[in-house]
């Protein structure tokens, strides 16, 4: 099938271009290129060996994204596109709300006008916020966020129900996918955060090349087995697996919408995941304690049980993998895709 994603040239977007190529689906990249670079585009097509047409397209350009749905004779669409980090989200609330949610509102109009209404939406483990308990599961209410970014998780996923609630044809998946880590094994795409990354793995990972001098580890005074935060971190491939199950489940389905978890169902302090970086690209990775960040909880972790059952996806690689693999993309890419 024809499958357009949105953010696809970003990192989990570009990894599941992969997959779906791989499982022979014929996609189209729709991206405006603010957290990614058009370098990732013939990355994929090297791996693949496929065209992959790519859209440069602001998505809160309704005119724009209103004629590329028209025209597009597409069966799908996956949604990554958005804003993603949660730090910058809490001290720029406007600029994350009026994005993420802008983007999401001319999509789906532009869907609902001209189809189709068959849509994998990337949403986050953040909508579970810091009450919810463990291990966290698809049908706790009520979802809350401690960022900007989590609660406009949440207002779309709400949005999400009342369009699959006023019309049958809509097929939905929202996938509330935990850590994302690691990197394709050949190394060509990976992580490139722009400026400082707002997430651990690459954190390391710039430290071990030599771009950063220590990693910054945002506190060590939580309730957990060795005080740091723990998280849920899964592959970057198994992610893109799941999006990929996700979509062939809801086509093939009855027209509804459906929540699923992507996660491993087991936390990994950050102390746990340095120590296997430093295994993993044989140095030691220097750090400091610094303050909490706003936004951030102590421990979350999934439960993948309704994934497996109804997606067959179980998450298949290990934390040495992940390591490996984002140390390969990093080792190779030093400064990421700037390096071509």
């Amino acid at each position: 099938m024809r499958v357009l994603l949105t953010g696809g040239a970003g990192y989990i977007g570009s990894h599941t271009a992969v997959q779906l190529v791989g499982a022979g689906h014929e996609v189209e990249i729709v991206d405006n290129f603010c957290n990614s670079k058009p370098e990732a585009i013939r990355r994929i097509e090297s791996i693949t060996n496929a065209a992959v047409p790519v859209h440069e397209i602001d998505l809160r350009d309704r005119v724009g994204v209103r004629d590329l749905i028209a025209g597009g004779d597409y069966a799908a669409v996956v949604h990554f596109a958005a804003l993603k980090a949660v730090g910058e989200s809490v001290e720029r609330p406007l600029e994350t709300y009026d994005h993420n949610m802008s983007v999401t509102f001319s999509l789906l109009a532009a869907m609902e006008a001209h189809g189709p209404r068959t849509l994998v939406f990337s949403s986050s483990a953040t909508v579970y916020g810091d009450q919810a308990p463990l291990p966290f599961h698809e049908d706790h209410r009520p979802l809350d966020s401690g960022s900007p970014y989590g609660q406009a998780k949440i207002m779309t996923e709400r949005l999400l129900t009342d369009m699959a609630a006023a019309d049958p044809q809509w097929r939905i998946a929202v996938l509330r996918y935990f850590n994302p880590v690691g990197a394709h094994p050949s190394g060509l795409i990976g992580e490139d955060p722009k400026g400082d990354p707002s997430n651990l793995v690459p954190f390391i990972a710039q430290v071990a090349v030599g771009r950063r001098d220590k990693l910054l580890i945002f506190g060590d005074d939580y309730d957990t087995k060795d005080g740091t935060g723990e998280r849920d971190y899964l592959h970057v491939d198994d992610i893109a697996a799941g999006h990929l199950a996700a979509l062939e489940v809801i086509v093939e389905d009855d027209p509804r919408m459906r929540t699923w978890n992507l996660g491993r169902g087991a936390g990994t302090s950050v102390f746990e995941m340095v120590h296997a970086f430093e295994r993993a690209c044989g140095r030691e990775i220097p750090f400091e304690i610094v303050e909490r960040r706003p936004g951030d909880v102590a421990v979350m972790w999934a439960d993948p049980s309704r994934a497996k059952a109804e997606l067959g996806w179980v998450a298949q690689r290990s934390l040495d993998e992940m390591c490996a693999d984002a140390w390969r993309w990093q080792s190779q890419n030093p400064d990421g895709y700037a390096t071509t």
